[in-house]
């Protein structure tokens, strides 16, 4: 930019320069929206004032001022004693009260802080009555607020010795750098510890408030742990260590619940793992059953004939009627089948922790799948048609196979893809379908290739299935964000649900009847155990109160989906 045509002399102040620019930059703006938006910021009297007090505290720092007394405090408290014994006007009232004010009080202490230059913490002279003939020894003297330590510790059943555990990353101990683990504890604020348990000696240190001194002994040199990368767990399980009898410190723990992102700190422990829940305000870390020791107390739990697989039975023991919605949106003829059950999925793992990475859709990339879950009757497939209908370009739904005989007004790989029963069989065999069943000797099914070519035409495949089915889909392929939909309460389905009906087949007619109490309850009791059972492979809850509310809820969170980033298993980007 040229030079201002007459620009202001050397010593002119930041406030005047402020005040010519307008006028000055007149002839290098064009538009008058420009000349308008720094004519008001240029005269805006926030501005202004902002200036006037920058050139206040420039022109105050070029004095060098020093304090006229460095003890501002005793002389308001000076000076508080001595009107109070004068009669109270309206001025020394009015003083009195201004004086007694929190932040004034704290203003005059910070100011004599800065005039004393007295900025360390005042400890105490080191104690004089240490033995000749007694180890070398710390004396640590640590100033804390009301925070715990970060550090657990053992006793030694043997020699009663009691030493430092475990740091707890982020907390006091660690950040002050000046405990180790090894350390031998003799005293606690002068009180010794060699008679007392490890629940007394942490009652001290918790009862300890401001400044706290450890005598310890040095433990032995032991080279630091190697800087351990970041992991990051999804937890799939409510977890307090309150109720924990194995946790070696409940004031050590940290609790969490199901569905928490968390950041492992550190393994170095195979029990205990350190970690703090991502996102979180408290930047400390704390104990948590590690991967390995949760699976192994939870599997020891399960019934012990669970440890021999079960051979799959091929005959459905219920069937589950849903419609089924074309690529036009439109009702087509009802496919009657159910999710076969394996116990291999059901029973191999233990729940406890997921790793997971964060995710987020890259353009171009192919969009994840979305599956829906939920009872019978809750409106899984009146949330899939409104999405079909918000956006068909966007959203499909995958057509089922059937090894029945085509009829007069079908085509084939529109209402279904009309197969052989050999066919289906061979592909049953080969774990080609998500889910299948028989209905009247002819087999209904959703195969995985009918997914994939959903996804192939770049668009959000919508699917319903049983929930045992979630492991067949969670795949790097497929990403499925699983959205569980359950039903209010009683109350609420009988306000809600009182003008749905059911349609039961009875021979080779389909007949409907009105839902009762008694369906109600059976739909918000499969929810209930769906929920138990499966919740931790659940990305969103959405609870079908109202159909339109749900449905908005469900659009937004599915927007976010492919433009968000979210939390998913590590091997869905990492295979």
């Amino acid at each position: 930019m040229p030079a201002l045509a007459t620009g202001p002399g050397p010593d002119t102040g930041l406030y005047e320069l402020l005040s010519l620019l307008p006028s000055q930059l007149q002839m290098y703006v064009k538009s008058s929206d420009d000349r308008s938006f720094l004519h008001t910021m240029f005269s805006s009297r926030s501005l202004h004032s902002l200036v006037k007090i920058h050139e206040k505290l420039q022109h105050y720092e070029e004095r060098c001022p020093a304090p006229v007394l460095d003890s501002a405090s005793a002389l308001a408290q000076g000076v508080s004693e001595e009107l109070q014994m004068k009669p109270l006007s309206a001025d020394i009232t009015e003083l009195l009260k201004l004086l007694s004010k929190p932040h004034v009080k704290s203003l005059l202490s910070v100011h004599d802080t800065v005039a004393q230059k007295s900025y360390d913490p005042q400890l105490p002279p080191l104690p004089d009555d240490i033995d000749d003939d007694e180890d070398s020894v710390k004396i640590i003297r640590l100033v804390k607020n009301k925070e715990p330590l970060g550090a657990t510790i053992k006793k030694n059943e043997k020699t009663g010795a009691v030493t430092i555990a475990r740091i707890m990353k982020g907390g006091a101990a660690d950040r002050s750098g000046l405990i180790h683990i090894g350390d031998e504890l003799k005293e606690v604020n002068g009180i010794s510890v060699e008679d007392k348990k490890p629940e007394e000696i942490i009652k001290i240190m918790i009862q300890s408030e401001g400044a706290i001194t450890f005598k310890v002994v040095p433990g032995p040199e032991a080279e630091g742990p190697a800087s351990e990368p970041k992991m990051y767990v999804k937890a799939l399980f409510d977890y307090d260590p309150v109720n924990d009898k194995a946790i070696p410190c409940k004031e050590a723990g940290m609790a969490f619940k199901k569905g928490d992102v968390l950041r492992v700190m550190s393994q170095e422990d195979p029990t205990w793992w350190q970690a703090k829940i991502e996102g979180g305000a408290d930047p400390r870390a704390g104990l948590i059953p590690s991967k390995h020791f949760q699976e192994r107390r939870l599997a020891l739990r399960q019934p012990s004939s669970n440890t021999q697989p079960q051979k799959i039975s091929r005959k459905p023991s219920a069937l589950r009627r849903s419609f089924r919605l074309s690529k036009r949106g439109k009702k087509t003829n009802k496919s009657m089948y159910e999710c076969k059950t394996s116990e291999r999925y059901d029973t191999a793992d233990v729940p406890t922790y997921e790793e997971v990475t964060p995710y987020c859709k890259a353009p171009g990339a192919r969009y994840r799948l979305v599956v829906l879950v939920g009872p019978t009757g809750v409106g899984l497939n009146e949330l899939k048609r409104k999405l079909l209908i918000s956006d068909p370009q966007h959203f499909s739904v995958t057509i089922p196979h059937t090894s029945r005989v085509k009829r007069n007004q079908e085509s084939d790989g529109v209402e279904y893809h009309f197969i052989s029963k050999h066919l289906f069989e061979t592909d049953i065999y080969n774990n080609k379908f998500i889910e299948y069943g028989e209905y009247k000797g002819n087999y209904y099914g959703t195969s995985l290739d009918s997914v994939r070519s959903v996804i192939a035409k770049n668009k959000v495949c919508l699917l319903d299935v049983q929930p045992h089915c979630l492991k067949h889909l969670r795949t790097a392929e497929f990403k499925p964000y699983v959205v569980f939909v359950k039903p209010p309460s009683i109350q609420r389905l009988r306000e809600t649900r009182k003008n749905t009906k059911s349609v039961s087949g009875k021979g080779d007619k389909d007949m409907s009847k009105a839902l009762t109490d008694e369906d109600f309850e059976e739909m918000i009791s499969a929810a209930r155990l769906m929920e138990n059972q499966y919740s931790h492979l659940f990305d969103l809850v959405l609870v079908n109160d109202d159909l339109a509310s749900a449905f908005g809820e469900l659009k937004r969170a599915l927007r976010k989906v492919e433009t968000e980033t979210h939390w998913v298993p590590i091997s869905w980007t990492h295979s």
